[in-house]
């Protein structure tokens, strides 16, 4: 019989060239993860860190109002696990309080690949 065993590791990291598109909030997210605890242990790697992200999605505002542009910078975090090259994300962003609704947070999920 023959005994396989993997020497698994647990760092900080500040990129880890991983790439995830995905949907949050009625809208899409780019992202790419960045500083993160990173804990590998081949072929498997779990971050948990802070996800650098465009945010794609449209105002609903009355007839007339100001529209906030639909591509915006934010800053997530969350979880992202990758086998070999492909990556599942489940990233947390918050929505500041506006005058019509309060803030919260909003849970997605996405698919990417690991360079």
């Amino acid at each position: 019989m023959f005994f396989f065993s993997a020497k698994s590791q647990t760092k900080a990291v500040l990129f880890d060239g991983t790439i995830v598109a995905g949907y949050v909030d009625h809208g899409a997210f780019i992202n790419c993860t960045g500083p993160s605890i990173k804990f590998s242990k081949k072929p498997y790697i779990v971050l948990l860190g802070l996800l650098p992200s465009l945010r794609i999605k449209e105002d609903k505002v009355a007839a007339g109002a100001p529209k906030n542009t639909a591509l915006t910078p934010n800053l997530g975090f969350g979880l992202t696990a990758a086998f070999r090259h492909i990556a599942l994300q489940v990233p947390l962003y918050y929505n500041p309080k506006t005058a019509v609704k309060n803030g919260e947070w909003n849970v997605g999920v996405g698919l990417g690949y690991k360079f």
